[in-house]
């Protein structure tokens, strides 16, 4: 299971949430009050975790969603080859490529260098080196 679920009324920022199937970590809160019909909305902003698209929700407080189970693991750099990197999973020792992480960080990566990274949904991202 890669998912659980949460009220979307105790999501805060800084907080995970799925939407349209996509990871997204959420940058902005802001709810409506209770109107004279139904009840209070939240407006969630959210930036995918591997598209960095953004993304907005805006449902009633109590409605329920789904949030990510993220897995945060070790991991060792073997080889990078173009746009993937070549990753040592430090715990099971497993192999598996992931995609070469945009900024900064594509530049610390080499041979040797420890990283963390997160599998979330199946799904892998390098998220910082150690």
């Amino acid at each position: 299971m890669s998912t659980t679920y949460a009220e979307l009324g105790e999501l805060r920022e800084g907080s995970y949430i799925v939407i349209d199937g996509e990871p997204c970590r959420i940058v902005e809160v802001s709810r409506a009050k209770t109107g004279k019909h139904g009840s209070a909305k939240a407006h969630v902003v959210a930036i995918g975790i591997f598209s960095g698209g953004k993304k907005t929700v805006v449902a009633p407080v109590d409605q329920k969603v789904e949030v990510p189970i993220i897995d945060k693991r070790p991991a060792q750099v073997i080889a990078v080859t173009g746009n993937t990197v070549q990753l040592m999973d430090l715990e099971n020792y497993e192999t598996f490529e992931t995609e070469l992480p945009a900024g900064d960080l594509a530049g610390k990566l080499a041979p040797g260098v420890e990283v963390e990274y997160w599998s979330i949904m199946g799904r892998r991202k390098i998220m910082r080196t150690k």
